[in-house]
This record gives C-alpha cells, sequence and structure tokens, in this order.
C-alpha cells in the first residue's frame, strides 16, 4: 500500500504540494491525473525518497522508503524510459541492479522475457528507442517482483501492442493484491486500467474517487436526436417534462443524411422516447451518450491547468499559477 500524509514541498517558495493526502490501495489501480505541473512528480519522487518533503510523509507499507531494507522488493518504479546508461547492454544494466540488490540471475531473464526485449538484450541502451527504452525501465521495475509499482507515464513511446501489455500488466499485479499508482495524460488509458482516481491540480488534490463514480458525478448524460423537425421536439418535450432542456447542436457525419441534431438533457431517456412516441414527433435517429473519463476530467481540472493552448487564430488565454501569480500579458491574436 502508498500512502500520503499531508505532503507539502516548496521550490523556490512556490507549493508544488501543499498538504495532500491520499492511499493507493493493495489490490487496486489507482490513476494519478493532473495537468502538467500538478505536482505528480513532486508527490512520486517523495515516495521514493528523491526528494525530502517540507511537511507530511510518504509511507510504503507503512515504512518511509529510506527505511525499506529490500527497496526493489518492496516497490519498482518507472520514470524515465532512459534512466539506464547509454553505454551498457540492457542486460548488464538489469543485471548490475540485480547484483546490487541480492536479486537472483535468474529474475534477470525472467523481466526480459516479460518486458518482450530478449531479442535486443546485448544491445547498448543508448541505441534504443523510446518503446524499447521504456519497455527496460520497466523490466528493471520489475526485477524485485516488487509488492507495489510507481508508474509515471509507462506508455510514452510505446506501439498499440505495448499500451496494451502495460494495461493487462496493471490489472494483473493489482489481481494479485499489490498496489499500482499510475500515473498518465491518457485518460481513454486510465478509463480502461484504473479502478480508483486521484486528481491534482495546483498541488492540492481535487478529488479522490472510483473511476465509475467519477464519470458519474462529473460527466452529464444526455440524449442526442436527429429529428426534421427540432421545434416540435423542443415544444413537446418542454411543455411534457418540466425541467427538460434542449438545443440545437452540429451535426456528425454520423447522422442521417437529413435533418436537425438536438441535445436533451434533465429527463430520463425512456421519458423522452415515451413522450416523442405518445405524440408521434418523428425522429430520424435517438441515441444516447454517456460521458467519457476525458470529458469528467477536462471539466474538473479546467481551471487548474497551468499551460493553456489555443489553436492558431485564437485569442490566448492568460492563466493563473499555483502562486496565485497572472501570467504577463500576451499579445492576442484574433478572435473566431
Amino acid at each position: 500500500m502508498l500512502e500520503i500524509e499531508k505532503l507539502s514541498k516548496a521550490f523556490r517558495g512556490k507549493k508544488a504540494v501543499d498538504q495532500i493526502s491520499f492511499t493507493a490501495k493493495n489490490g487496486r489501480v489507482t490513476g494519478f491525473l493532473g495537468p502538467n505541473g500538478a505536482g505528480k512528480s513532486t508527490t512520486m519522487k517523495a515516495m521514493l525518497g528523491l526528494i525530502h518533503p517540507d511537511s507530511g510523509r510518504a509511507l510504503i507499507d507503512g515504512r518511509s522508503y529510506s527505511k525499506l531494507s529490500s527497496p526493489m522488493r518492496a516497490v519498482g518504479a518507472v520514470f524515465d524510459a532512459r534512466s539506464a546508461h547509454k553505454s551498457i547492454s540492457a542486460y548488464a544494466h538489469l543485471r548490475s541492479l540485480a547484483l546490487t540488490n541480492g536479486i537472483p540471475k535468474a529474475r534477470v531473464d525472467e523481466v526480459i522475457s516479460i518486458t518482450g526485449i530478449d531479442s535486443v538484450k546485448k544491445r547498448k541502451a543508448g541505441s534504443y528507442s523510446l518503446g524499447m527504452s521504456q519497455r527496460l525501465s520497466i523490466a528493471a521495475a520489475l526485477l524485485g517482483d516488487p509488492y507495489n509499482l510507481i508508474l509515471d507515464e509507462p506508455i510514452n513511446g510505446l506501439d498499440p501492442e505495448g499500451v496494451k501489455w502495460v494495461r493487462e500488466l496493471c490489472r494483473y499485479y493489482a489481481a494479485q493484491g499489490r498496489a499500482v499508482l499510475l500515473s498518465s495524460h491518457l485518460m481513454s488509458e486510465v478509463a480502461l486500467t484504473a479502478d480508483d482516481l486521484v486528481i491534482i491540480g495546483q498541488g492540492r488534490i481535487l478529488q479522490q474517487v472510483s473511476v465509475a463514480d467519477f464519470v458519474r458525478q462529473h460527466s452529464g448524460h444526455g440524449i442526442r436526436i436527429v429529428t426534421p423537425d427540432p421545434e416540435r421536439v423542443r415544444n413537446v418535450l418542454t411543455a411534457t417534462v418540466p425541467g427538460t432542456r434542449v438545443e440545437l447542436v452540429e451535426r456528425k457525419e454520423s447522422d442521417p443524411p437529413s435533418g436537425y441534431a438536438v441535445r436533451v438533457t434533465g429527463v430520463p431517456l425512456e421519458t423522452v422516447a415515451q413522450t416523442l412516441a405518445h405524440t408521434q414527433t418523428v425522429v430520424y435517429q435517438f441515441v444516447q451518450e454517456r460521458g467519457s473519463l476525458e470529458d469528467a476530467y477536462m471539466e474538473l481540472t479546467h481551471a487548474s491547468a497551468e499551460y493553456r493552448s489555443t489553436l492558431p487564430g485564437q485569442a490566448a488565454q492568460s492563466t493563473t499559477t499555483n502562486d496565485g501569480a497572472n501570467d504577463d500579458h500576451r499579445e492576442r491574436g484574433r478572435g473566431i
């Protein structure tokens, strides 16, 4: 189990994390999400003793990292895909880690096989692609057969097969009763992999919740209707079901070739269907839309994003950083 208790850390007077607390439980994959600069890396480095917090503590199975008798057996971590020395082979890198941590040589061969780098294990790490380097870093994390895993963006550089493999690897270790803390910017992968979520923004915990509950709480559901008469749909529903909201939305390529698209919210699907059928209102398409993890995440963290981008031609937006100071004014482009 991985525990963070009232952890705070500042760099040059700016707080990276501020009194944060959460737990990554055994038998669960915990997704650790937040915008760039939110404090994710600071938190994970504190867990591994790479930085010392100003206050609070980070515990691995009830002990700080510095007090673990066999660190690689307690926790495996992926931080930097290119952490291996460029001039040595993948096998030599893993063998040296094993020797210095009392891990049998046979385990080196096992993790090489698990991560699929058998055919390139004698090549120098400096010649590896990003995806191959990522597999090597995961091999190093698994070397001690740890009871806990801390994975920071582990799918960077991986192909679709590799992404699926990491997903299954996380689920496998959680099924064994181990704790997995997974940081990723790919919301779709977190939705498929994680059981629980810890959302951080500007150094503070925004929410701790299960994946299912998070989506349910933060993403509204709606009903998308394509009809030749959107005004009739609006009038029938708003007159019959108080609280119904009907808005005209853009058509999609997948929509029927004719008609207008509207989105209905604030009323159950069954009620909408029965009302339209009873009033003989014509519709060409009737689909329930469900909120995604990405939609919910963006809604929650939008105000906490330290860096905001725009498309060419759009006006740049000023942002507020952790210390509350406004960014310098930027020259604004022509709005659209």
